[in-house]
């Protein structure tokens, strides 16, 4: 009877835990959390709770699919409220998860129920230091203000190419971006950060410290990020260009073996050049076949050097276009602006299959276009659907010894990414197995092509169901080292949602 006492104790102490806010059974000892949490944060900090439109809007996802869910969410104004926020939660036994602008959409995030969101946002800020070399930017600052505040002064730095995500959300996963040819990945530019650890302790670390290995590249496991100081840049180059190319599905070959050509160059790319396409379906150009998309973007000129684009204009693509502008005009370019539609969150499910390689097998780029034709257009609910081809510069990635970082690409050439996108349905609950194999069906056709015995899968755009070696890297020295580190500063594993190390 004692036994049976003790752990009907420990299921409904569990329970109590897990519900946070919501106790619709009335089984859990009555205390309000808001009020306990308002009690250790700083005045202007705030606290949304389920039914409030804040809360909807702060818990907004991407991704519709296998998405976090929080029954609270606190929003710190100083890094101070983070450390306040974890060790109020760790003493309630209650898990939390940071959040930005919550475009991470790995279905391991469905691991995190009932819990307490911190939503960095308030944490926006870029501060330029005295003597211009580096910036203090705040936790949850999103790509576009960075580059809007350091272009006003001159300057710049490595960020991702879409203006609505976070510098962190994709730094700390090692992060591509426009400038990673001369200045390597975002992460690479990281001097030091504050970090919020799993004791709920506020720690300053850089270099010196054995974590700084593992923040850059493998950072999502480690603590809560609520500001870094980065390198940033005069502005070298200020102006760019681009030409953009449609062509019909049966020139799949010709294409890409023109990039494998005259881009990649075996290997060795240009610095100042991006190409960046995608298979997609427009119905008003060709309703029966996804057509092809490139993008070729080139720095420090208003045209870009016909050596780059003459190969394509030898196709007789459908159509072209070109212009010139700034570094600033990029996102807008590609479509990634922040009010692009690929940067909003409207219920849609919107899922990635990553894999790096070194150059297009183009047999195998056949096949993915010919599998991603018959199952968008057999599955019409798919047909918003897309795979990206991203060609981004590489010297400056490439220089940075490969035992320096967590990053575990820096050899690849290639981030091509099948892109599955939907609304899901409670009337076709088929749909996420449809969707799901056929992302992983095109990812695997592309690896069989590559002659690849690893499978890296950038750990951003990771759909979830990867291991901890397509993550993080196959070297045994690697995952012991990230294990050892997880085992040290986060032993309890408060923080496992994301691409969760063990």
């Amino acid at each position: 009877m004692e036994l049976a006492t003790a752990i009907l104790a420990w299921s409904v102490s569990s329970i109590c835990r897990n519900l946070v806010s919501n106790d619709s059974w009335g089984i859990c000892p009555r205390h309000d959390i808001s009020t306990e949490l308002r009690g250790r944060l700083s005045a202007d900090a705030q606290i949304f709770l389920p039914g409030s439109i804040e809360f909807s809007q702060a818990t907004e996802r991407w991704s519709a699919l296998s998405a976090p869910s929080a029954n609270i969410v606190v929003v710190p104004s100083v890094e101070s409220d983070v450390a306040e926020t974890v060790k109020y939660a760790n003493t309630q036994g209650i898990s939390y998860l940071a959040v930005s602008s919550g475009h991470g959409s790995i279905t391991t995030l469905r691991k995190f129920r009932n819990g307490i969101e911190i939503w960095l946002n308030h944490l926006s800020s870029v501060e330029i230091a005295a003597d211009g070399s580096t910036a203090k930017i705040g936790g949850g600052t999103l790509s576009k203000t960075i580059t809007d505040a350091l272009w006003a002064q001159g300057k710049q730095t490595v960020t991702g190419a879409c203006e609505c995500v976070s510098l962190l959300g994709p730094g700390l996963g090692g992060g591509h971006g426009f400038l990673q040819g001369r200045y390597g990945l975002v992460s690479d530019q990281f001097v030091s950060m504050n970090i919020v650890l799993a004791d709920g302790e506020l720690h300053t670390i850089d270099a010196k410290s054995d974590l700084w290995w593992a923040v850059q590249g493998a950072g999502h496991n480690f603590g809560i990020v609520t500001s870094v100081t980065s390198k940033i840049y005069d502005i070298q180059y200020p102006y760019w260009a681009y030409e953009s190319f449609i062509f019909t599905g049966d020139q799949v070959e010709t294409v890409y073996d023109s990039i494998n050509k005259y881009h990649l160059r075996n290997g060795t790319p240009p610095v100042d050049i991006m190409s960046y396409s995608l298979f997609l379906n427009i119905a008003d150009i060709d309703r029966e076949k996804p057509v092809i998309l490139l993008f070729v973007l080139q720095e420090g000129v208003k045209v870009v050097d016909p050596v780059y684009t003459e190969p394509f204009h030898n196709l007789r693509p459908i159509s072209t276009t070109a212009t010139s502008g700034t570094y600033v005009d990029l996102s807008s370019w590609i479509g990634n602006t922040l009010t692009s539609p690929p940067c909003q969150k409207i219920g849609l499910v919107n899922t990635l299959f990553p894999i790096d390689l070194q150059s297009y097998d183009l047999s195998a780029q056949r096949k993915v276009y010919d599998l991603f034709a018959s199952v968008t257009q057999q599955t019409s609910a798919l047909n918003g659907s897309a795979v990206f081809f991203e060609g981004y510069p590489v010297q400056g990635v490439k220089v940075i010894p490969s035992d320096q970082t967590a990053v575990p690409f820096r050899a690849s050439n290639l981030l091509i990414s099948p892109f599955i996108l939907y609304a899901p349905s409670p009337a076709a609950p088929e749909l996420d197995k449809i969707a799901a194999d056929l992302g992983g069906r095109m990812r695997q056709i592309l690896h069989e092509g590559s002659g690849q015995e690893d499978l890296l899968a950038y750990v951003n755009y990771a759909f979830g169901d990867e291991t901890e070696k397509n993550w993080y890297g196959y070297d045994k020295w690697r995952q012991d080292r990230l294990k050892a580190l997880k085992k040290k500063y986060d032993p309890l594993g408060k923080f496992s949602f994301y691409a969760p190390i063990v």
